[in-house]
């Protein structure tokens, strides 16, 4: 093998290189990617059933999830502080954050159970044709009564992804999945002796999912040898210190997840306003967008616990290589769906059209296929955003994100938008143009903040009492070798630096 190779293989097996991360992302993008798969099934089931149910899926379980996203955002942001503890060495402090991020989520979901009798109103006030309203309703009232589970099963999933344990995650999720996938099948269709539910089925299949796993992370938690490591039964007392850390770094978190979530639902709203086809169409691209995107949410998952686990260790440099490294494979990832989107459209279209009207379905057809050439083109600009964007809410950095995220969005995306759905009468491209400008421009700008390297210095845990500050910069060490007068620098940077440090990254 050429010394170019040996050096990138060395390169890939150091920590923060491609196999740190695909240790740690691996689990998680098969774990995301059923869901993506969860939600693919479940939109084409409602296509089969009737291209109203269809239009109405989307907007209702998204205007859902912008209600949710602030929770959700929030109490999982126990995942950073989980990371950075065990970073740190201080596992006995794992189970009381946990908790803190349970009791959140706990007064969430009673929250989210005062916006049902609201779900009439925000439809109408929506405005989509009649019989998408008769669907729309039922099924966000549905989603809001298993709010509450959704984001305290998300929220105990952060007590593995924070720890590394991510093959845990994966096989709850596609359990939970198989399940949802089942009871699509039957709640929708009325099949092995279920109603026919339609997309109250959906819905209901949703639910009885998302509480299965919220059922089977309580019980893998609550193990002898958590309780005795991690104090997840001793630490469940509220603790109004680390209560205090996890809204202060944890809100802003939520605020952007919301605000984000919130932009891309008013788009979808808008685009509605143009036609019921143009709806469906934008539904079926993001749900075709979701293959590719869905998966990289599991590397933005570990980007997160690992830089959160290295700034805990106090070594940013592995930090950053990690986020390089993570960027490289999803580049490459995402850069084959692009191609696949450019080149065969038609491969994705047509499990969405089977079973429906083939002159109803048409029109939508050849609207989706000019939509995914702006998916390719904003794709991977997003890679920018989920890599570069999640390590610096890693470090906790979260209050920038929030900012960005109220500063870009409306001008950029949801104000362009309505002007053109709404007070012009335009088209749905030009609607498509905005957000693909909108996505490109928060890609870059998380970019340049990370290139900027403040995050390197942030942490969300408190100084544990009696240690010691962070070690000071390694002193540069010269050393002879044979010519008088020449000397060669060594730092940590340097491929013999690990065994001359006295094996410090394997230690780390």
């Amino acid at each position: 093998m050429s010394r170019t190779g040996d050096r990138l293989i060395d390169r890939a097996a150091k920590p923060g290189g491609c196999r740190d991360v695909l240790r740690v992302a691996f689990p998680l993008v098969l774990s995301t990617s059923s869901w993506g798969l969860m939600h693919f099934v479940d939109r084409m089931f409602l296509s089969w059933y009737s291209n109203d149910a269809l239009a109405a899926a989307v907007p209702a379980s998204v205007t859902n999830f912008v209600l949710v996203a602030l929770f959700m955002g929030t109490a999982t942001y126990v995942n950073t502080f989980i990371a950075q503890y065990i970073g740190a060495n201080r596992p006995q402090q794992v189970g009381s954050v946990l908790w803190q991020g349970i009791y959140f989520s706990v007064f969430s979901g009673i929250l989210m159970l005062g916006v049902i009798p609201l779900a009439g109103p925000i439809f109408r006030l929506v405005g989509h044709d009649a019989a998408v309203q008769e669907m729309e309703v039922p099924y966000f009232r549905i989603l809001c009564y298993g709010s509450g589970a959704s984001v305290l099963g998300s929220t105990l999933s952060c007590f593995f992804i924070g720890r590394g344990k991510t093959l845990v995650v994966m096989w709850v999720n596609i359990t939970a999945t198989a399940a949802n996938m089942l009871l699509d099948y039957a709640w929708i269709f009325g099949n092995w002796g279920f109603p026919e539910a339609g997309i109250r089925g959906a819905g209901y299949a949703t639910v009885a999912a998302t509480v299965l796993r919220l059922v089977l992370y309580m019980t893998i938690i609550l193990l002898p040898r958590h309780r005795r490591t991690y104090g997840t039964t001793r630490g469940w007392k509220f603790n109004a210190r680390s209560f205090y850390r996890l809204m202060r770094f944890g809100l802003p978190n939520g605020i952007h997840f919301m605000l984000d979530v919130l932009a891309f639902s008013f788009f979808i709203i808008l685009v509605g306003k143009i036609s019921s086809q143009a709806l469906a169409a934008t539904n079926v691209a993001f749900n075709i967008n979701c293959l590719a995107f869905n998966p990289m949410l599991g590397f933005a998952f570990a980007i997160s616990t690992l830089v959160g686990q290295y700034l805990g260790a106090d070594r940013p440099d592995l930090a950053e290589r990690t986020a390089n490294s993570a960027f490289r494979m999803t580049c490459a990832y995402v850069g084959t769906f692009c191609l696949l989107y450019l080149t065969v459209p038609g491969l994705f279209v047509r499990f969405f059209g089977s079973r429906t009207n083939p002159e109803e379905f048409e029109t939508i057809r050849g609207m989706v296929v000019i939509l995914l050439r702006f998916v390719a083109a904003y794709s991977m600009f997003d890679m920018l955003n989920i890599v570069y964007g999640h390590a610096i809410k890693g470090a906790g950095d979260t209050r920038f994100v929030m900012w960005i995220s109220i500063g870009l969005s409306w001008p950029i995306l949801v104000v362009p938008t309505y002007l053109v759905c709404v007070v012009f009468k335009g088209s749905v491209y030009t609607a498509w143009f905005f957000i693909t400008a909108y996505v490109i421009v928060l890609g870059i700008t998380f970019y340049l903040r990370f290139r900027g390297g403040k995050w390197k210095a942030m942490r969300v845990i408190e100084v544990a009492p009696g240690a010691p500050g962070p070690l000071p910069e390694l002193p540069t060490v010269e050393l002879d070798f044979g010519q008088p007068g020449e000397s060669r620098h060594l730092t940590d940077a340097d491929p013999n630096a690990d065994v001359l440090c006295n094996g410090k990254h394997a230690a780390s």
